[in-house]
């Protein structure tokens, strides 16, 4: 039952396009005491229909452009396969550590800086 209701809250929160795992990994390893990298791998087999359920609902309401989306495929593409190499080489401890440190992170940036032009705009521009 417990990951029925995990799965629903970051299913709600990936259809608002702001990325269930942030979500659904920390719930797995805090709530249901899954290791980092298995909470990881479960995320990414749980974002294949989740993702594809929302951009059928993003397509229908015309909220999807086009113009990069190669340039994007293929730059997650790479990522994903550098990324996916450092994390079966990292420890699950430390792993947990980079990932908190980069929730805090898009947490504090999302509070102080999202929607906000003046004050920001540095930060995106040197980032």
């Amino acid at each position: 039952m417990l990951e029925a209701i995990l799965g629903f809250i970051a299913g709600t929160v990936s259809g608002m396009g702001m990325g269930g795992g942030t979500i659904l990994i920390p719930s797995l390893v805090l709530f249901a005491g899954i290791e980092q990298k298995t909470a990881q791998g479960i995320n990414l087999l749980y974002f294949l229909p989740v993702a594809v359920s929302a951009l059928i609902f993003h397509i229908k309401n015309k909220q999807l452009k086009t113009r990069n989306i190669a340039f994007l495929i293929g730059g997650g593409l790479l990522g994903a396969s550098i990324g996916s190499l450092l994390a079966i080489r990292i420890e699950n401890d430390f792993l947990k550590k980079i990932f908190a440190v980069f929730l805090v992170v898009m947490g504090i940036y999302e509070l102080f800086c999202k929607g906000k032009t003046d004050d920001c705009q540095n930060i995106n521009k040197t980032a």
